[in-house]
């Protein structure tokens, strides 16, 4: 008889066997780098002092979230080495005296020099940590994980986060998901540090010093992410003649990864409908001013949501977002409902192939229930702790973590 094994399962399976490939397969290359760097005079040994504290970003949007936190550890006379692998990253022209950047485009070469780190504490954005290429350093005492967005920490790939030492978070929840992922792979206990979202507090003040809109038309922000479950890639344009039904201002943003990846598609979407007075197409680096000037926000799953909603105080409508989580460690706690499917309903109406054509009726109702504006604040709430102090947080925890751990090995 031929064993079944279904979907979540075999998925799962499938995930473990390529991560055990992976290591096996990154274990020997480093062995025979190393073995290459010392056959060499041992250069790689003696090529690297050891840092306190190194920054990982494998992408330029993530200084953002590091920026605030760099110039709290810059104040306070800190060092940072930052490693970026975008060569246009914001930090190449940062000019914090105690911040020395280093980009490596290359990915082999980006590896090999994280996977030969020496330092007190590493902090990134970046899930999978030990699971494939990026392995941890024999010299490295610790790894601190700090999310990019505010929402859940299990729609990371399967153990996104298993191999870091601690995880700062923003909302009770996270934690919980956490513990309960540690508990059911029989894992260390990470230390969990309540931090805050350091780069929300910085668009919470920009929002606060900006100018008011005033008067204007009805304005609507159209910004899906990309991909083939994406709004776009769903509905096409469908959504677009909608909108533009409601007689309201129109202004769509595609998700910058779609004028690459999908760049057919937009072509062929912004030949269709292309700029009027009622219509405009935005691909600002900064989002800020189009949030700024939009009254409601339509989307699908992207992150722009809990921006939008928390720091501009505005209402969204939001498409199905049942995602498959068979790769996501959500997988593995599905009797933890994942915190956005109990967030959207609060924070605005869910857009369906059944009442797209109805459009108007929910963006005007959106805009006026005072039911979203309550279920806004207690979103926030419950996912932003620490409002306006998380790059300070973060400091004093990362400098008194360095401290405890030099402590430790003087010991």
């Amino acid at each position: 008889m031929l064993l079944y094994i279904d979907p979540g399962t075999g998925s799962m399976l499938f995930t473990v066997l390529i991560g055990v490939l992976g290591a096996a397969f990154y274990a020997v290359r480093m062995l025979f780098i190393k073995l290459r760097f010392k056959l060499g005079g041992g250069k790689a040994d003696t090529a690297l002092k050891s840092e306190s504290f190194v920054i990982f970003s494998d992408d330029k949007r993530y200084w953002k979230v590091f920026e605030p936190i760099c110039r709290e550890m810059d104040k306070r006379g800190k060092e940072i080495l930052y490693i970026t692998a975008s060569p246009d990253d914001p930090a190449l022209k940062c000019e914090y005296k105690g911040l020395r950047v280093e980009c490596i485009e290359n990915k082999n070469k980006l590896f090999t020099r994280l996977n030969y780190l020496r330092a007190d504490i590493v902090l990134s954005t970046t899930p999978g940590l030990d699971v494939y290429q990026w392995k941890r350093s024999k010299d490295v005492k610790y790894y601190v994980h700090i999310p990019h967005a505010a929402g859940g920490l299990t729609m990371y790939r399967m153990f996104g986060l298993d191999y870091y030492d601690a995880v700062l978070y923003s909302g009770d929840f996270q934690a919980e998901d956490i513990r309960a992922l540690e508990k059911l792979r029989n894992l260390p206990a990470k230390e969990l540090v309540e931090a805050g979202i350091p780069y929300m507090d910085e668009m919470a003040k920009a929002y606060e010093s900006a100018e008011p809109i005033g008067e204007h038309e009805r304005t609507v922000l159209l910004a899906p992410t990309w991909g083939p479950s994406a709004l776009f890639a769903v509905s096409g344009g469908k959504i677009i003649e909608h909108l533009l039904n409601t007689g309201y201002h129109i202004i769509v943003r595609p998700h910058p990864q779609s004028f690459t990846s999908e760049k057919e598609m937009l072509d062929k979407l912004m030949a269709e409908y292309p700029e009027s007075e009622q219509l405009e197409w935005n691909s600002d680096t900064d989002n800020f001013n189009v949030l700024h000037r939009a009254d409601i926000l339509v989307s699908d799953f992207s992150g722009v949501f809990y921006d939008f909603a928390f720091i501009h105080n505005k209402p969204i409508i939001y498409t199905d977002v049942n995602f498959n989580l068979d790769v996501y460690d959500a997988w593995w706690i599905q009797d933890r409902p994942l915190w956005l499917y109990s967030a959207l309903p609060r924070i605005g109406c869910k857009l369906t192939p059944d009442n797209m054509s109805n459009i108007k009726e929910l963006i005007d109702e959106c805009l006026t229930d005072e039911y979203y504006a309550e279920g806004r604040q207690a979103a926030k709430n419950e996912t932003w702790a620490n409002i306006g102090r998380g790059a300070e947080i973060v400091t004093d925890y990362l400098i008194n973590k360095q401290k405890e751990l030099s402590d430790k090995e003087e010991k």
